[in-house]
């Protein structure tokens, strides 16, 4: 058997395989609706807003869920300048989904090549890269981005950067580890017999092996990558206003907790929910993607 026969991936599920396999599985469809709930307001959200989520209405001020009055219905309240409770959870599922789609794509292109690289070369130049690795890791994320937030400024632009530039290291040692493992198997052997090229056996044979790892991993970091959005946001170290973000929504409602709920109470559960969904399809992928579980269901 040729080695381009033998690192063929073993044959993938169609896509009505794939949704009836989802299906089945309570934590990945939860996951998924959830997902694609927050994906499609993102989309379509200036479209299906009720109010302008950044226009105020000092004569709705501090309304209570279920409010209405000659501008329309706020369902969920309005906050101190009167501007629509809804509105806003829709406008900031935008910049939650683009700081956490974009910066992932930063972070995981990084960190899959430079772990693909490392474990793939081997010798003191992984034992480097790793050191690099390890010395990043031993400093919190969150306190890391936070250091270079405050330093270099806000902005959801700066923001996308610090996130996407600061979480590659944890991608890094996940492929390393992987590329370690697939390097030794008789596929990649046989292609070196047959006189391909490393660079051709690196991106060919071991990179398609080992990219659902970074898959799995990409999902649970959007979750956190959003997270660490709010977190920096509710601190002011990330977007500022104009812009929404759930974050700064729950910066603007803590003075009013006891008085205005509704003003933490949603943007607290929307950011919650949506981790929770991206947390439930990362983690059904992760059994989806490994052929021994999936062989099991």
């Amino acid at each position: 058997m040729s080695a381009d026969v033998a690192s063929l991936p073993a044959r993938r599920p169609g896509i009505v395989r794939v949704f009836a396999i989802l299906l089945r599985s309570p934590v990945g469809a939860t996951g998924t609706l959830i997902v694609g709930v927050v994906l499609l307001l993102a989309l379509v959200g200036p479209q299906i807003s009720p109010h302008d989520p950044i226009k105020g209405n000092l004569r709705a001020r501090f309304k209570e869920p279920g409010y209405s009055d000659a501008s329309g219905a706020y369902r969920l309240g309005s906050d101190q300048l009167g501007r629509d409770i809804v509105s806003r959870i829709i406008a900031g599922s935008r910049v939650s989904v683009l700081v956490g789609v974009v910066s992932v794509l930063i972070s995981g292109t990084i960190g899959v090549f430079y772990g693909l690289v490392s474990g793939f070369v081997g010798g003191r130049l992984d034992s480097l890269m790793m050191r690099i690795v390890d010395g990043l890791l031993a400093v919190p994320f969150i306190i890391l981005v936070v250091a270079i937030s405050g330093v270099v400024g806000a902005g959801l632009g700066t923001l996308i950067l610090i996130l996407g530039l600061t979480g590659w290291v944890t991608y890094a040692r996940v492929i390393r580890g992987e590329v370690l493992k697939v390097r030794e198997q008789d596929y990649v052997i046989a292609a070196y017999a047959l006189g391909q090229r490393r660079l051709v056996v690196m991106l060919r044979h071991i990179l398609p092996n080992v990219i659902s790892s970074a898959i799995v991993l990409a999902a649970v970091q959007v979750g956190v990558t959003i997270l660490a959005e709010s977190s920096l946001s509710f601190l002011g170290l990330g977007v500022k206003p104009p812009t929404v973000t759930w974050g700064l929504m729950l910066a603007d409602g803590r003075q009013y907790i006891n008085s205005a709920w509704w003003m933490t109470t949603f943007p607290g559960i929307a950011i919650t929910v949506t981790v929770l969904g991206v947390v439930f399809l990362g983690d059904w992928l992760r059994d989806f993607l490994d052929p021994n579980v999936r062989g099991r269901g």
